[in-house]
Formats: structure tokens, sequence, C-alpha cells
């Protein structure tokens, strides 16, 4: 994508720099200036290219959402004529029925949001468990749904001892099975059953973990109960440890002291979100999206 340009943000820096590197761009950043009251006052490069890709994960979302409104909309005011968004982290996807009378679809309204700003959306393992493609919830000209799973299988193929993988429910299992086949390792799926936000029962397969490594596998960790609950049972079974591997490292609030209290051992991710631990650079797979867009566009 020569003459492109990676407009990034300070909250995503080194992620979008390594982006920018590997697919060959320049990366400029947009500046932000938030004001006593909340508000963002944004300054982008006053004069752009035609192809621009915006690169911002887009955890902690509702101020970022606003913000990629204000540089998309000044991108093309400013010579744009091609956004693409690269979020690897994609915010409100699980949102995807109403549950209960009255509830708002977020997946639908904010997809649909994104699609009036952006004409490509590239993201990695967005939570699209009930809505079989991206670009149904996100009705964009291209919509790139990328796995972590090969990734993730060649640095697990890096490990001194072949570890069991265990997915923690059953909408995990393909992608767990998919990283198993990858990394040639053993796996199994439990099941799950919500009691509310921060409440769950875990139940285990039919597994021998006694005197084994396990790790498990998650595309989400965001209260951390789930892994939690997964870890003390496989410990309480015998696996002589426990360690995390996720592709998003959202941790709100205690769910890291949680998984340790659980006896989690290492808690390793990618950087799709930024955290003490990413170890999985996504810049690699992400550039091989940027190069597929450019060339059907």
């Amino acid at each position: 994508m020569r003459g492109s340009l990676i407009l990034g943000f300070a909250d995503y820096r080194e992620p979008a720099q390594r982006l920018a590197a590997a697919a060959g761009m320049d990366y400029a950043e947009v500046q932000v200036h938030r004001f006593p009251d909340g508000e963002s006052r944004l300054q982008l490069p006053a004069k752009l290219p035609e192809q621009v890709i915006l690169c911002r994960s887009l955890d902690q979302p509702n101020s970022k959402l606003v913000e990629l409104e204000l540089a998309a909309v000044t991108a093309r005011e400013l010579g744009a004529r091609h956004l693409t968004l690269v979020a690897p982290y994609l915010c409100y996807m699980r949102q995807d029925t109403a549950f209960h009378p009255g509830e708002a679809v977020s997946q639908r309204i904010v997809g649909q949001w994104l699609a009036r700003l952006v004409d490509a959306v590239i993201t990695v393992d967005p939570h699209l468990h009930r809505t079989p493609h991206l670009r149904d919830a996100v009705p964009v000209h291209r919509a790139l749904s990328l796995s972590a799973g090969p990734l993730l299988g060649q640095w697990l193929e890096g490990r001194p001892a072949a570890p069991l993988l265990l997915g923690p429910d059953s909408e995990s299992a393909p992608w767990v099975k998919s990283i198993a086949r990858l990394a040639g390792l053993d796996y199994g799926v439990a099941s799950k059953v919500r009691l509310g936000d921060r409440e769950v029962r875990v139940t285990l397969p039919d597994l021998e973990v006694a005197g084994r490594d396990v790790v498990l596998v998650d595309d989400i960790a965001s209260t951390g109960r789930t892994l939690a609950a997964a870890a003390t049972q496989v410990l309480a079974k015998g696996a002589c440890k426990v360690d995390v591997l996720v592709t998003h490292a959202l941790f709100a609030g205690d769910a890291l002291e949680i998984l340790q209290a659980a006896g989690v051992g290492e808690v390793l991710s990618t950087d799709s979100v930024r955290h003490a631990s990413n170890r999985v650079e996504l810049a690699p797979l992400l550039a091989g999206a940027l190069k597929t867009v450019a060339e059907t566009d």
C-alpha cells in the first residue's frame, strides 16, 4: 500500500508502529487533548494521502468511539478517500440480540455506525458466536475477521513441555480445537453456566489432567471469573500448573488478582489490547490483511 498512511493514537502507539513497519507504511499520530469536562480535541496531519488506515484497539470504547468519528470525518476533509479501520479488539460485538425486552442490540447499532465512517474493517477474533460473518455485524465493503490461532499455536509450540489445552466453555470449542491442531496438542472443552456478570459455574470435560501442564485458552478475558473457576477445578484434579493464554486481555477490575488467587501461573496475551501480559504480536497478521484490502479495493 505505497503512499498509504497509518494514523495511530497514543494509547495504542507501539502496536500501531509495529504494524506500520511490517506493512512498509508511514506512521503518524492523531493528537488528542482532553478538556476538563471530558470533551476531546483532535489534530491530524494537515494533509493526508487518499489511503488512510486508522489503527486503534477499541477496549474501554465509549470515549474512543467518539474520537474515532472525529478522526474519520476530519481525515476525509483532509484528503482521505478510502478509510480502513484496524481495530484488533472490536467492541460491542457480544450483545448480538435482545436477551430481555427493551435491550439495545449494540452489535448491530455500533456495526452500522462504523460502516458509515469507514470503507473497510480489520479485526482479530471478534466475538461473533451467533453472527456468521463480520460483514453481517459491520456492513462495510471489506470486513476481515482474522484469527490469532496460528500465532498462538506457534507460540505454544515453543514451550518446553507439551501442555493440555482447555477451552473454558462451548463457545471456545472450534477455536481451541484449531489451535491444538496447529500446535499438535491435546485439548478439551469445559461447559459453563453464567449466573451473572461475575458468577459462573464451570464443568470440566472427562479428561485426565493429573500430572499435566494445562493452558486455558480463550478469546476474551474480562472479569476472569470463568478462567478462575476452570483453573481451580483443574488444579484440584492434580494438574502440575495452569497458565492462561488469551487473544484480548481486557482484565477489568480485579480480574488478574482473581486469577492469581485461583492458582494461575502465567497470564499471556496478544497485543490486541495493550497489557503487561502481551507476548504475541499481531503486526504480521494485520499487515497481511492490509495487503489483501489494498489488492481488492
